[in-house]
């Protein structure tokens, strides 16, 4: 990605530089008529920074400047006849080239780029500490054969997928320093993933979906409902972790996730059945705290691992993660003769069967649609594992309807 695509020299004005667009693949430099040497170097993100070219005590040079819009094209001008004058001179300082060591960019990389704009920057901070042996090495230093090997020794430890998503954290982190000039080209831009991705289609069978929701009821609070609740929603489990009162309308049975705390970025609103109010209205509230689902009244729950694991022990289904329940929910909405498009609408998927144009353009939320699948399906799960088993003191909903057969 550091590799210059065009090299162009135009007299620079404040209008040209503030519509060049962003690179597409490769950054690119303009450089100026009028000031020798002077450029600036567009990268694919858009960003701007102004280089000067010269040649200092033999040694060819890029030095510096600053970034635009910071600095003015008029300040760059003037910075870079300064600095020219002084290399003529003798007396420009050539400064020590800082060099940021790989364990040093990482904290920059999460607190810059990664955290404001990822909710799962901490994913990326567990996948760029397998790269620790790397920590001391000047980043600039890093060779494609040192990161090779670490995932060469990752792939021979059986990690698969979890290498996959090492390199692509790793090639984020080298081309965000590409980007800020603190390296010149991305070691690792071409590398290929080695392991082959597979998508994964689990599906939990009746039995083993009833079972989980059994075994869940010697959690207690907060992992019981938390489990029940992504059962009976179909909803991503981060999202019903971090609920929050203010996002409920138990009157309206509604629950409203917000765009900031979806994962497409997109408000959805989710139809409560009636058996999602009752389990909602019987939590407790943690005195001064907004979260749903927590302990510290400051935080929502986390141990997801733990808690899968013991699911998966007590109800001796295997081979699966909480996310498979979705998948789950999905299937069985289908079966039970959902349309796609309104089973879409449940998941608050952005793409797929309305997508591109229509997707834009269709602006009903299918609110009814979803209601009636969603209470579809949770009389269904109330069904199969029995109304005294799934909360006491429940209201009765309606036994006498005809059962709908679904098999996962």
């Amino acid at each position: 990605m550091g590799v210059i695509l065009r090299d162009m020299r135009k007299k620079l004005t404040p209008k040209l530089i503030d519509n060049l667009p962003a690179a597409t693949t490769k950054r690119y430099e303009v450089r100026d008529e009028v000031v020798t040497g002077l450029m600036v170097r567009v990268s694919y993100t858009g960003a701007k920074v102004w280089c000067l070219a010269a040649t200092v005590k033999d040694r060819p040079r890029r030095i510096k400047l600053g970034t635009y819009p910071v600095l003015s094209l008029a300040d760059a001008r003037d910075k870079a006849r300064d600095v020219l004058r002084q290399v003529q001179l003798g007396s420009f300082e050539d400064e020590p080239e800082t060099r940021l060591t790989f364990g040093e960019a990482i904290p920059q990389f999460i607190e810059i780029y990664a955290r404001p704009r990822n909710r799962s920057w901490k994913s990326a901070e567990r996948a760029l500490a397998k790269f620790s042996a790397l920590n001391d090495i000047p980043i600039d230093a890093i060779k494609r054969g040192n990161v090779v090997k670490i995932l060469d020794d990752m792939m021979a430890s059986g990690m698969g997928t979890g290498t996959n998503r090492a390199l692509a954290a790793i090639k984020k982190l080298f081309s965000w320093c590409v980007d800020r000039g603190t390296l010149e080209i991305n070691p690792i831009a071409a590398l290929r993933a080695p392991a082959k991705e597979v998508s994964r289609d689990r599906v939990l069978t009746t039995e083993e979906l009833f079972a989980c929701w059994q075994a869940a009821e010697n959690e207690g609070f907060p992992f019981e409902p938390l489990a029940k609740l992504v059962i009976l929603t179909g909803q991503r489990r981060g999202e019903v972790a971090g609920m929050q009162w203010s996002e409920l309308d138990l009157a309206g049975a509604t629950w409203t996730i917000p765009a900031k705390r979806a994962k497409n970025a997109t408000q959805h609103v989710v139809p409560l059945a009636p058996l999602a109010v009752s389990l909602l209205s019987a939590l407790p509230r943690f005195a001064g705290s907004d979260f749903v689902f927590t302990t510290t009244g400051k935080t929502p729950i986390s141990g997801f691992g733990r808690l899968k694991a013991r699911l998966e022990k007590a109800s001796g289904a295997d081979d699966w993660r909480m996310h498979d329940i979705r998948r789950t929910v999905a299937t069985n909405l289908a079966v039970m003769g959902i349309q796609p498009h309104v089973i879409e609408a449940v998941l608050n998927h952005k793409s797929g069967i309305v997508s591109g144009v229509a997707a834009v353009y269709n602006r009903h939320a299918y609110a009814q649609e979803k209601r009636e699948a969603l209470t579809k399906w949770a009389e269904h799960v109330e069904k199969h594992v029995g109304q005294r088993a799934l909360a006491p003191g429940l209201p009765s909903l309606d036994m006498g309807r005809d059962e709908t057969r679904v098999a996962a």
